[in-house]
């Protein structure tokens, strides 16, 4: 079982439709498995995404939201006090029951404090970082973000781990990859079954590549970002070729959120068709590209307009390895296995949440808005823009907008890039608005919201002494706790 999960956008790949075609890899990965079209995050950013995919469960049941502002955007920054509670059941911790091993390679973002360490969590080993590879950092104010080999930094980012932010020079992509082939390596020669989460950010900006991907992409830096990953996924793969595992090998490729196009042109991605990007509810900031690969199982070439969620990874993963999901708590994915083998589609609608509010609903080809939001006048007056040349008046909005009792609806088959609303008297509207606003009741009326982990920020809590920065030389020394409620402009 491997997913690798990155930061890309819907558009960047070929097979979604990118023009300069850079990505062989993943192109062939399509057309020898099954593409998703319809395919979601959990959350417009990437730590939600990421403990979305982990528990099964939307951020505002496994508590990875914020109740400190309505509707705001939060992550896990290095001073954030929260991370994944012990009551959340993680993959790994489940796969476990099956005989898996399981190991993480990259960005890990569900807390730093030890109680959060991966390895707590059912990972049986880790090479990545707690956090993103922002920096560099004095190491006074503001500690470098360690890189850690299973219990123990091994070193940090700038100091330890290059990244020429002149050059993009970095070759952690190349670490990554060999960690991953190694790992497998190791897996198929003790006969072992193992979940491999890939979980790398080198086009997250910073966007960094190795020397010899520098220069080589039509796209500027970070297309030779996407070109290294490609390069990487091709090794992943043709690895489990020679090994002779690839038929016993489910391998899914996805992102945790659209593309950033608040760096873009040149540390920003593609959402393709799609309005706005990371951050947002609209589709740029959601919609993912999606691959399945299974050699021998899935049929080459196949094509789905499933509704799907990174939190079906979650359930579809544990319905491989023969286990059924957690029967004690609510979870929010669902088994694709009749999906990718038997081309069924499953009805479902997909939720879309900015912190604690759900600001929109897909059900079908329809898309009802409750709440519209971009960013607020302040931020955009500062130059953050995360609807960059795509302002659709009424609908990318800087002040939030409640449409609860006349939501806004699209067709997306019409009109994926969210630009024509649906007219409120006509009875297309009426229909599709009656039946989303029944699921939206339904919804509501059972969640039961986690406690919000996203709330109090210390700079006391920040990556100064992690484990095994005695060894290494390398502990700080922490200011005096001061926690306060963290401010989240997005």
């Amino acid at each position: 079982l491997l997913v690798f999960f990155l930061q890309m956008g819907w558009g960047d790949l070929g097979a979604f439709g990118e023009p300069s075609k850079e990505t062989p890899n993943l192109d062939q990965m399509a057309a020898e498995g099954m593409l998703f079209l319809d395919f979601y995050t959990a959350s417009p950013l990437c730590s939600p995404s990421r403990a979305a995919l982990l528990t099964g469960r939307l951020p505002v049941r496994n508590g990875f939201y914020t109740t400190n502002e309505h509707a705001r955007n939060a992550y896990t920054p290095q001073d954030i006090v929260g991370g994944i509670p012990d009551s959340e059941l993680l993959l790994p911790e489940l796969l476990k029951k099956a005989g898996y091993v399981n190991k993480i390679i990259g960005k890990w973002h569900l807390g730093h404090r030890p109680q959060f360490h991966p390895l707590k969590h059912g990972f049986d080993e880790w090479f990545g970082s707690p956090n993103c590879h922002f920096g560099p950092y004095n190491n006074r104010e503001r500690p470098n973000i360690p890189v850690y080999r299973d219990w123990e930094m091994v070193g940090r980012y700038y100091e330890d781990f290059k990244i020429d932010l002149k050059t993009g020079e970095a070759n952690l992509t190349q670490l990554y990859l060999q960690e991953a082939l190694d790992f497998i390596s190791k897996q198929q020669a003790g006969q072992q079954p193992f979940f491999l989460y890939w979980a790398i950010d080198a086009t997250h900006a910073p966007v960094y590549a190795s020397k010899p991907f520098l220069g080589t992409s039509q796209r500027g830096l970070y297309g030779d970002a996407v070109r290294e990953i490609d390069d990487s996924i091709g090794k992943i793969r043709n690895h489990l070729q020679q090994l002779g595992i690839s038929e016993n090998t489910f391998v899914f490729f996805t992102s945790d959120n659209g593309a950033a196009l608040i760096s873009a042109p040149k540390q920003g991605g593609s959402n393709g068709p799609f309005l706005c990007g990371k951050q947002t509810t609209f589709e740029g900031g959601m919609r993912e590209p999606a691959i399945a690969w299974w050699p021998g199982h899935i049929p080459a070439g196949g094509v789905s307009h499933q509704l799907g969620n990174v939190m079906d990874l979650f359930t579809t993963s544990l319905s491989l390895a023969g286990l059924q999901p957690p029967s004690d708590r609510q979870i929010d994915g669902i088994d694709l296995l009749p999906v990718i083998l038997q081309g069924k589609l499953i009805d479902r609608p997909i939720f879309y949440y900015r912190g604690n509010e759900l600001m929109a609903v897909r059900v079908g080809l329809y898309k009802a808005h409750y709440w519209t939001w971009s960013n607020s006048w302040e931020e955009h007056s500062k130059g953050i823009d995360f609807c960059p040349g795509q302002s659709v008046s009424g609908v990318t909005t800087h002040t939030q907008e409640e449409h609860t009792y006349l939501p806004l609806l699209f067709h997306l088959g019409r009109d994926p890039g969210e630009k024509y609303p649906l007219s409120f008297a006509s009875e297309e509207y009426q229909q599709a608005v009656e039946r989303i606003s029944g699921l939206v009741k339904q919804h509501k009326a059972t969640l039961v919201p986690g406690q919000p982990q996203l709330n109090v920020c210390d700079q006391a809590v920040m990556n100064w002494s992690p484990p095994g920065c005695e060894k290494l030389g390398k502990c700080l020394k922490a200011p005096e706790s001061d926690p306060k409620k963290c401010s989240w402009p997005h």
